[in-house]
């Protein structure tokens, strides 16, 4: 037995211990075994930390609370799955057994690319589902592109792997597309003590994501600004206006396997010379050091999944019934482009105000709000309700919040950037459905935890649909809503818009509104 040398620090060790260890921090004294399994479960948990963030925050985080921005250029790859719809389904009938199965052939796909992005010499910045966005960052000699080209070559052709892929309902098959474009944007790390986020902004990384979806299942598709880089070094043929396609003419000898004569290593364990209680002690507080910034960064339910089960290193998948929100934000994206000098400071501050702000709405109403990302248009931000601590509610908090947002939105100040004020916007869809819930990434590389179905999709293609500061969601949402309260509640007013189409919806899919003040009228149904 030894004296609790970590008292003082139990305010910072409340979040970070499972409840095995944070109880025997109220002793007086504690067993020496113990205090050795705080600092393994410290130095496990600090190594997956930094899986669960890029590269450039894991090994060079900013202060919890401190703003930090910078121009990045450079080309962007970002991956799209084609497939898992029909997989998830195929394994959803066998419940937990299936969400494993699942797991299991995701992180084989997801092992297999994120070694060919480490060993091309890119980062991965953000999952979007089971989609990742990278950056390959330009060096001296620009060999950012080609990089860039030959890793989505690697990439399509390890997908040969998943061509046939036994299910309960025959073989499936997974299948990518790669959209490749050279440019800039800007990388802020923003948000409180609290909460830390990273925002891209740019329309560069749009071009991206626009060139993916504009390419072709089994290609690599280039943007106008990448096709005139990568002419002289590529066979390339006409892709959809004015994108092209790389031609995989290569052999495995000059495609190699390898950009970098060494490969970047992303685990560096803590290692530990004084094995007595004073070391150890002092290992711990260095620990935490290096930790608390990093865990802001993970939302804080997401943080207590990751921290009660940090010695199995890996959250348990399954399948779920959540209520998924996206929130577009519109006018960020075209007003970072367009910055001049110290006007980056304060867009950024403004965008911290505001992104904190959303997070604080989501966080109070029991969602979960992931890190923002980028759409097709603009900024764009996954909102949970349900999946971490399910309620019966979830669908109401989540029209309640995205209520919330829109009114945020609507009255937020607005930015002046080069001599022009820029009013933001909002678009807001909601669905609800099964989906699967799960650490999406290399078994034990980069990851996050995320979740994957036909309802975020749904919910996305809701967002597209919305009007500027409209807010649509789907029939499983209003029926959960009807349920729970068949008359309209003093606050909250409902409006069925019809049957309409959406993409990669054989079926046409009925539509509701809330309506805001000025839309309102006593005749407005439920």
């Amino acid at each position: 037995m030894v004296l609790n040398s970590l008292a003082p620090l139990e305010p910072k060790l409340h979040f970070l211990l499972p409840s095995r260890l944070y109880t025997a921090l109220g002793n007086e004294t504690l067993e020496a075994d113990t205090l050795m399994s705080i600092f393994e479960h410290l130095r496990t948990l600090h190594a997956n930390l930094k899986d669960y963030l890029p590269l450039q925050i894991a090994t060079n985080p900013p202060q919890a609370g401190k703003i930090r921005y910078r121009w990045h250029y450079g080309t962007l790859l970002f991956t799209d799955l084609a497939g898992f719809t029909p997989l998830m389904e195929a394994n959803m009938k066998e419940r937990s057994q299936g969400a494993t199965i699942l797991l299991g052939i995701l992180q084989r796909y997801f092992d297999a690319i994120i070694e060919i992005i480490g060993k091309s010499g890119g980062d991965l910045l953000e999952f979007t589902g089971d989609a990742v966005l990278v950056e390959f960052s330009r060096d001296r000699t620009h060999t950012d592109l080609p990089r860039a080209i030959r890793a989505g070559l690697r990439m399509q052709r390890a997908m040969k792997e998943f061509e046939n892929i036994e299910t309960p309902r025959g073989l499936l098959s997974l299948k990518m597309r790669v959209g490749i474009h050279s440019g800039k944007f800007l990388a802020a790390d923003i948000g409180t003590s609290l909460r830390m986020m990273r925002v891209l902004l740019g329309k560069d990384v749009q071009q991206a994501k626009q060139t993916e979806g504009a390419g072709r299942v089994g290609r690599v598709c280039l943007s106008a600004a990448a096709t005139v880089r990568a002419r002289s070094q590529f066979r390339l043929e006409a892709g959809r206006y004015p994108r092209h396609l790389v031609i995989d003419d290569l052999s495995d000898e000059n495609l190699g396997e390898y950009d970098l004569e060494i490969k970047q290593r992303r685990r560096m364990r803590a290692l530990l010379f004084d094995r007595g209680t004073e070391g150890i002690t002092q290992e711990i507080h260095s620990l935490l050091q290096q930790i608390e910034p990093l865990a802001r960064y993970v939302p804080e339910p997401i943080l207590a999944l990751l921290v009660e089960n940090t010695e199995r290193r890996q959250i348990p998948p399954a399948f779920l019934v959540p209520t998924v929100m996206f929130v577009n934000l519109l006018g960020l994206s075209d007003a970072a482009d367009r910055l001049r000098g110290s006007e980056a400071e304060d867009f950024v501050k403004g965008c911290s105000h505001l992104f904190s702000r959303i997070d604080a709405i989501v966080t109070a109403e029991g969602g979960v709000m992931r890190n923002p990302t980028y759409h097709l248009d603009s900024s764009d931000i996954v909102i949970y309700f349900g999946i971490l601590n399910e309620r019966p509610d979830c669908p109401l908090r989540a029209i309640q919040a995205a209520c919330q947002i829109r009114e945020l939105i609507v009255n937020f100040r607005t930015f002046s950037v080069n001599c022009q004020t820029v009013r933001i916007a909002c678009q807001i869809g909601i669905s609800l459905g099964r989906v699967f819930a799960a650490e999406i990434g290399a078994t034990r590389g980069r990851r996050e935890f995320n979740i994957l179905s036909d309802t975020v999709n749904t919910a996305s293609r809701l967002m597209s649909r919305a009007a500027r500061n409209q807010i649509l969601f789907n029939e499983p949402v209003y029926d959960a809503l009807r349920d729970r309260d068949p008359s309209p509640s003093a606050s909250l007013h409902y409006q069925f818009l019809g049957n309409v189409s959406l993409k990669g919806k054989a079926q046409l899919t009925r539509i509701y509104t809330v309506l805001d003040k000025e839309e309102r009228s006593p005749k407005s149904p439920f």
